[in-house]
């Protein structure tokens, strides 16, 4: 995969934005940066859409920008030229694609059949955007497509919204879901760069999908974490279920049958993607107990310990 497009799922937000006017491109691009999104595509569809892209690329050069809609291998000079990282067509055109990995120009074409898919995989690519995707299938399509597949990702375009990217981002498949909810045509025009960046959040905050899993309180021994486990069982009627390590009380209190990470004992946060949580966590500098670390057959992470404690508590992440 190229880094870029590892950049961009590690926050699995993509907005594709038709810009209009010049001067509205960095306000936009700082809009969305405070709110935790660091990529764009700039679709080449209006007059200032490379100067859109040379601005925004100036100002953050930190932002992943790239083009989109693009056509043709003078788009993909212009673009490039311009200071697009990556280049993006709406469809599966051999000659742009062979264009692209002959200079070095990361691209993700749309690519919404097997026999697309299985042309790009042939000339290197992993990475395909599906467009437009609610009118294509979907969810259910991209599934079906990714049995054959197993190894790609895809970036959903066309139809998607605030409710659609929960199960969206759910799924390994989904590299990011790309689209204008966090930044519609309205906002840009009216300038509500304040509600653009307050909605850049909301998604970011679906796309990580953080909640509260359990709680682990720390035993000398069995005896002592079955007498919690039934306490909390007499009173909530929580039913206790006996692990190698822990009884659980419920899903929601986890007692340690021996001393564990943690003074007083664990709390536990689920993610519905270990593989956007912990670059993005890293990114904010919080840092890991590395020798915390399970993965699954795959090599993905399944969950991982946090290096300080809190309040007497280790906290962790686990994939839900």
């Amino acid at each position: 995969m190229f880094p870029i497009l590892e950049k961009i799922g590690e926050t699995g937000i993509l907005p594709v934005i038709k810009v209009e006017k010049r001067k509205h491109a960095k306000p936009l691009a700082n809009a969305l940066m405070n709110g935790g999104v660091s990529a764009i595509e700039i679709t080449l569809r209006s007059e200032a859409a490379l100067d859109s892209i040379r601005d925004i690329k100036e100002a953050f050069p930190q932002m992943a920008v790239g083009a989109g809609t693009v056509l043709t291998t003078a788009q993909i000079d212009a673009a490039v030229e311009a200071g697009a990282d990556y280049i993006v067509t709406p469809g599966f055109n051999p000659e742009n694609v062979e264009y692209c990995i002959k200079n070095g120009i990361p691209i993700t074409p749309g690519a919404v059949t097997a026999s697309d898919i299985e042309l790009g995989i042939s000339m290197g690519l992993d990475v395909f955007k599906y467009f437009p995707a609610e009118q294509m299938g979907g969810l259910q399509a991209m599934q079906l497509l990714s049995g054959p597949f197993s190894k790609v990702k895809f970036i959903p375009t066309g139809g998607l919204n605030f409710n659609l990217l929960p199960q969206y981002l759910a799924k390994d498949f989904v590299l990011a879901c790309g689209g204008s909810y966090m930044a519609n045509s309205d906002l840009i025009r009216q300038e509500k760069w304040t509600e653009i960046e307050q909605l850049s959040k909301k998604a970011l905050e679906i796309s990580m999908g953080f909640e509260l899993a359990h709680i682990g309180i720390n035993h000398e021994n069995e005896e002592q974490a079955a007498a919690t486990a039934n306490w909390f069982n007499s009173a909530f009627n929580m039913a206790n279920t006996n692990h190698t390590k822990s009884i659980f009380a419920g899903k929601a209190v986890e007692c340690m049958k021996e001393p564990f990470y943690g003074t007083k004992g664990h709390i536990g946060f689920s993610t519905i993607s270990m593989r956007r949580a912990l670059p993005y966590l890293r990114s904010k500098g919080f840092k890991f107990r590395e020798e915390s670390l399970v993965t699954d057959a795959n090599g993905t992470p399944k969950w991982i310990y946090f290096a300080d404690e809190i309040g007497g508590f280790a906290v962790h992440i686990v994939q839900r």
